[in-house]
């Protein structure tokens, strides 16, 4: 990675970290959302403070640690490999602080402070998924704890769960870990879909089976999850690869690639003309959805609430 003439290395004879102080804690902050933004320019939304502001930040925390966390400029915002592990360290840090914070809260018998949800992406349109009633009776059981809700993909969000940057996520069924808690909430079909101008778009999908879709151009998500599973059993010939349904489906609108989506998602597109179910009596698959927690340390009150509006909410 090359490095901006205009930001300097930090001295390599600075002494090593000492005792973190609360001017430490809050430049970690700032790190942190200049990473979860992408860049000084929507930190400085978020934060609310001037680009030359947190850029000063950076550059004190940088002097502070003696590394160089990133790369600003012309060329963009990139975190260099140390600063890589230091985000890591700090959205551990903080979970640790979270943590605490709900202990003590658990201590005085109250609720309060912060809970991080994480869901997979384009959940909010299945009819079965009722996470807004779940929030709805969490919100009046507890309305000191201030609710977090993230969008991430499947493996960050179990991997997020189980470091303590999340409390409870919400993901579909495709493996087990003995670290973590499932909680069965909802169902999902998933269809195979073709886009306008696909040969297949407008055509008799009678005789079509999955045997003939192998000889087909596949888009699938690019990490584990049941998209992936299904499309390496059946043999689906992958072409392009996404990681969230968003990238999906764009693929499918291409009309150059088939791919699977969940049919509430896809309902909006089929409306308007834009794409086709495969043959969905036949070319189609179930997933699960659950809600995941970590078993050690023991989830605290507001984890617990939560977990518990969940189930509630989808009878389970």
């Amino acid at each position: 990675m090359q490095t901006n003439a205009l930001t300097p290395e930090p001295n390599p004879r600075h002494a090593p970290l000492g005792q973190i102080s609360d001017m430490d804690l809050r430049l970690l902050r700032v790190f942190r959302t200049v990473v979860d933004c992408g860049g000084m320019a929507a930190a400085e939304l978020e934060l609310n403070i001037g680009a030359s502001t947190v850029s000063r930040h950076i550059k004190d925390l940088e002097t502070r640690l003696g590394l160089r966390l990133c790369s600003r400029g012309r060329a963009g915002f990139a975190l260099t490999p140390e600063g890589a592990q230091i985000y890591a360290q700090t959205a551990q840090l903080f979970a640790a602080a979270d943590a605490f914070r709900a202990g003590v809260d658990e201590i005085h018998q109250r609720m309060g402070g912060e809970l991080q949800v994480a869901v997979f992406d384009k959940t909010a349109s299945n009819p079965a998924a009722r996470i807004a009633q779940a929030i709805a009776l969490f919100s009046q059981a507890a309305p000191d704890v201030a609710l977090s809700l993230h969008v991430g993909t499947l493996t960050a969000i179990e991997r997020g769960v189980l470091d303590g940057q999340f409390q409870v996520g919400i993901v579909p069924g495709h493996r087990s870990s003995s670290a973590l808690e499932y909680q069965h909430l909802f169902d999902e079909g998933m269809l195979l879909y073709c886009g306008t101008g696909h040969p297949l778009h407008g055509a008799d999908h009678g005789a079509l089976d999955w045997e003939a879709m192998r000889a087909l151009r596949f888009a699938g998500l690019g990490y584990h999850s049941p998209n992936m599973e299904v499309s390496q059993r059946l043999r689906l010939r992958r072409m392009a690869t996404g990681f969230d349904q968003e990238s999906i489906a764009t693929f499918i609108l291409s009309g150059e690639f088939v791919g699977f989506l969940p049919a509430h998602y896809a309902a909006s597109f089929e409306a308007a003309g834009q794409m086709q179910a495969i043959a969905p009596a036949r070319l189609h698959y179930d997933c699960s959805f659950f809600a995941i927690t970590r078993h050690a340390p023991a989830p605290a009150r507001a984890t617990r609430l939560f977990h518990q509006c969940l189930a509630q909410a989808h009878g389970a």
